[in-house]
């Protein structure tokens, strides 16, 4: 009633204009609120879960591909038959960047994750991870050490056999991580070069790779399949980022090492002249592919095939390995949608599974069989957790 006889007759039209206004934003806001609230779902966050979610195991009925009925394995995986009959064993270690960093707000208690009976914050989540990198290498490959290049400034609680700390001086900051990874890694091989020269060590050959890795089947077989290359890496089909860093590996032999060391050399310049905007994330993959490009007489359709071979590279004999065998990575990477290979040899877990790697040591440990852990991380692999 008050609305009409402010309203009434044309005389006072721009005199209702600014009430009309008011009442309409009012309305707009109030339905804004309401929508937010009930219906505003889709501008949020994907959810992210604290528990494994199960869904279909991709790969259903194909040849070749880990079938699954729940999280049991119906066929045999491929491990180890390369070797069981092999008479020549290569030796080989892990080579693996860490850095912890400092947070307040790690010590709040909700931001505790519990993953089993155990609880962790930021900086024991990493630890976690780290840990369970190294204990999926010692079941799988008991007789590789773990070598982890760190910060000198770091102090790391490991206590473990077969576990080698070596503090490397550099720039650990997250911003400078990737950077740093490949510059520790020259270094690195720098030094056990200068010790091979004077016969201080064996030759011992070396897997370079991220973290949130499981080695689920053994990787000697790589050095000794492949007798002829100087470094490898792996290989997927995308048209962007067709090179993966997380995985590289070097010969341990004089000449092994040291075009391999040439070949970092080279991508390090690449990625500090051309791709430094993407140092935090990306850049050294970036630059790998652009060193591998470089070369004329590469093929890049020999990406888009499921089988490893050799190149040439700025004086490199470069082995090229899928990563639907040597970097399987759920949900992303060349592959996964078909399933996961039944020789798959490592497990990825890029992202948002870092969750899914602690859950699938914690259910191997209770289950003593891989091929039914890799059922699980095959039908949770395409959920994002919390951790």
């Amino acid at each position: 009633m008050m609305a009409k006889r402010i309203c009434v007759g044309w005389n006072r039209l721009f005199l209702c204009l600014p009430v009309v206004i008011l009442v309409t934003h009012l309305i707009s806001v109030q339905e804004f609120q309401q929508e937010k609230s009930l219906g505003g779902e889709h501008k949020e966050k994907p959810k992210k879960f604290d528990h494994l979610v199960l869904g279909p195991a991709a790969g259903e009925g194909l040849p070749d591909r880990l079938q699954c009925q729940g999280t049991k394995a119906l066929n045999k995986t491929h491990f180890g038959t390369f070797l069981n009959n092999s008479h020549s064993v290569e030796n080989v270690a892990f080579v693996t960047v860490f850095a912890t960093y400092n947070s307040t707000a790690g010590n709040r208690p909700d931001d505790l994750v519990s993953v089993g009976n155990k609880s962790y914050n930021k900086v024991e989540r990493s630890m976690a991870i780290l840990n369970v990198f190294m204990n999926f290498i010692q079941e799988v490959m008991p007789q590789s050490s773990v070598i982890v290049l760190t910060d000198p400034a770091s102090d790391l609680p490991l206590r473990r056999e077969m576990v080698t700390i070596q503090p490397i001086q550099g720039e650990y900051s997250r911003e400078k991580l990737m950077l740093q990874r490949i510059r520790s890694y020259i270094s690195f091989l720098d030094a056990r070069l200068q010790k091979l020269i004077k016969k201080q060590e064996q030759v011992t050959h070396f897997i370079f790779t991220d973290l949130d890795i499981a080695v689920v089947d053994d990787l000697r077989q790589i050095f000794t399949k492949h007798p002829n290359f100087h470094l490898a890496l792996t290989f997927r089909n995308n048209k962007e980022q067709p090179l993966n860093s997380g995985f590289i590996a070097v010969r341990g032999t004089v000449e092994g090492i040291q075009r391999g060391k040439a070949f970092l050399e080279h991508v390090l310049k690449i990625y500090t002249t051309k791709f430094m905007k993407a140092s935090r994330m990306l850049g050294d993959q970036l630059a790998l592919a652009s060193v591998v490009r470089s070369n004329p007489n590469f093929n890049a359709r020999r990406f888009s095939r499921r089988e490893a071979f050799l190149d040439m590279i700025h004086g490199a004999s470069v082995l090229f390995l899928p990563c639907s065998l040597y970097n399987w990575t759920p949900p992303e990477g060349a592959g996964q949608f078909h399933g996961m290979p039944l020789d798959v040899k490592v497990v990825h877990f890029k992202g948002s599974r870092k969750r899914l790697m602690l859950e699938s040591w914690n259910f191997f440990t209770s289950s003593s069989n891989l091929a039914d852990m890799l059922c699980l991380i095959l039908r949770s692999g395409r959920t994002k957790y919390d951790f």
